[in-house]
């Protein structure tokens, strides 16, 4: 089950009375946009969040995989054009999950490429957008606290186990929260295997070789990777735990050719306290090169 986000507008009625998501192909200038050619990785089983005027307004699941297609058309007139089709099954949400009230938890999970909001928190402009496991937990998460209090009068008697139990939405989100937990654990314990073995279970910078304090970051973080570069174990490193809280809030990061830098953030006098060497080099392999020079040009703060 993969997860996105979907900014509809004044689509959003027409295509949940259909129960599809569409999109066009090609723009004017005989061109694919990323958010319409994102279209084609949707399958039978995959997770959408409705964005509509400023908030997630519904979640609705893949009922099939995409295909090309002309629209089917609820209101309006037929159009010969043809897009890209996924039918839907909609689950509109009681009380909508505005983006803004919730900025501060949402902010930070944004990838730097291919966000769905901006700065601001206002949506971005284009139609489909990947969400990745953190955000989709998130999102899922708060969907639930808002609609667990606005469960209705007539059910103000009943537990929250049983609410839950009689609302499909909440069966929704149980499924999606389990699965998205188990595919963070299950590829957290693949990738440190992974860096395991290919940094010899050493810590790159001050050699410890201890299994308890080792920690396998990604370069790339996974927010900002697309799936094939998530499972990719040259985009990473292994580091003891010291180093990789260094690395992951970009205090330190290394180039192109292996070279260790640091940034003045940390003053010289405290390079021994943290077991920094400036300048110190470490041997990569020829696949990490890429990864290691986005995770300087990008997350790195000089």
């Amino acid at each position: 089950m993969s997860s996105y986000i979907v900014m509809q507008g004044e689509t959003y009625e027409e295509d949940r009375g259909l129960e599809v998501i569409w999109s066009p192909i090609y723009d004017r200038a005989g061109l694919e946009p990323h958010f319409w050619a994102r279209m084609r990785q949707v399958k039978k089983g995959d997770c959408i969040f409705h964005y509509v005027k400023g908030a997630i307004v519904a979640i609705s699941i893949a009922q099939s995989d995409c295909e090309e297609g002309v629209k089917p058309i609820l209101f309006r007139l037929q159009t010969e054009e043809k897009g890209h089709v996924v039918h839907t099954k909609y689950y509109p949400l009681e009380v909508p999950l505005i983006i803004r009230d919730f900025w501060k938890d949402i902010k930070p999970l944004l990838p730097a490429k291919y966000a769905p909001f901006q700065e601001d928190g206002s949506g971005n402009g284009g139609y489909l957008y990947p969400c990745h496991e953190e955000m989709a937990l998130l999102f899922s998460k708060l969907i639930r606290s808002l609609n667990e209090i606005n469960t209705g009068e007539e059910q103000l008697s009943l537990s929250i186990d049983a609410v839950q139990q009689t609302n499909p939405l909440f069966t929704l989100l149980d499924r999606l929260e389990d699965h998205v937990k188990n595919v963070l654990q299950h590829n957290q314990s693949v990738f440190l295997e992974q860096q395991l073995k290919l940094w010899n279970g050493t810590c790159s910078i001050c050699g410890i070789h201890h299994l308890k304090m080792m920690h396998a970051t990604h370069a790339k973080s996974m927010k900002e990777s697309i799936l094939e570069e998530n499972k990719d174990p040259f985009n990473g490193i292994l580091l003891c735990a010291n180093h990789a809280v260094l690395y992951e809030e970009g205090l330190i990061t290394f180039d192109g050719r292996g070279r260790l830098h640091i940034s003045q953030r940390i003053t010289p006098e405290e390079y021994s306290k943290y077991q920094l060497k400036d300048g110190q080099k470490i041997e990569l392999y020829p696949e990490n090169k890429t990864y290691f020079r986005w995770h300087k040009r990008y997350h790195f703060q000089p």
